[in-house]
């Protein structure tokens, strides 16, 4: 079992091949954001406020190539608000003017009123350079182990050591 530490030229094969894992996963992501031109094409739903049409801990994949159409009322769209780390997943309301100079309104599907309030200070709008990207389709409940992950940091101490265990004690 311990034998392969022992071996420098079998651990040197299993660091790398945990190395050729990450950047892989790496590699694949950077293909996604480049494919939906999008910055983050998949994102985890944090909160209730689009309930019921999407669920807390749902995957959201999104698309942000809108070459034949332009964002639309009733269109799920998840946006970024200056000096916030969070994406927001709402519905576009309201629609005002045309081209990339529309400005949008998004409200949650279970949120009383409209997110003005969670817009940037002297923000009463979005842009579409505000926008991450369009809701495409989902995976439910798949994002409960990002949420667990930055709700209990500890996990992620775990987990990690695990997989380090897995390929540092892994036969061929």
């Amino acid at each position: 079992m311990l034998s392969s530490l022992q071996n420098p030229r079998q651990a040197a094969a299993q660091l790398m091949n945990f190395g050729l894992i990450l950047t892989t996963a790496f590699m694949m992501w950077k293909g996604l954001s480049v494919i939906t031109d999008s910055p983050s094409p998949i994102v985890v739903v944090l909160s209730g406020s689009m309930e019921p049409a999407f669920q807390r801990g749902d995957l959201l994949l999104l698309w942000n190539r809108n070459i034949l159409s332009e964002t639309s009322v009733g269109e799920v769209v998840v946006y970024n608000v200056k000096d916030k780390d969070i994406p927001i997943v709402h519905r576009v309301v309201r629609k005002f003017g045309v081209g990339p100079a529309a400005k949008l309104l998004t409200k949650g599907d279970n949120n009383l009123s409209d997110d003005t309030e969670l817009y940037a200070r002297g923000q009463d709008y979005l842009v579409r350079k505000d926008i991450i990207g369009s809701v495409v389709g989902y995976i439910p409940f798949v994002g409960y182990v990002t949420i667990m992950l930055s709700e209990h940091p500890w996990l992620k101490t775990v987990m990690l050591g695990i997989m380090g265990l897995v390929v540092v004690l892994q036969r061929e």
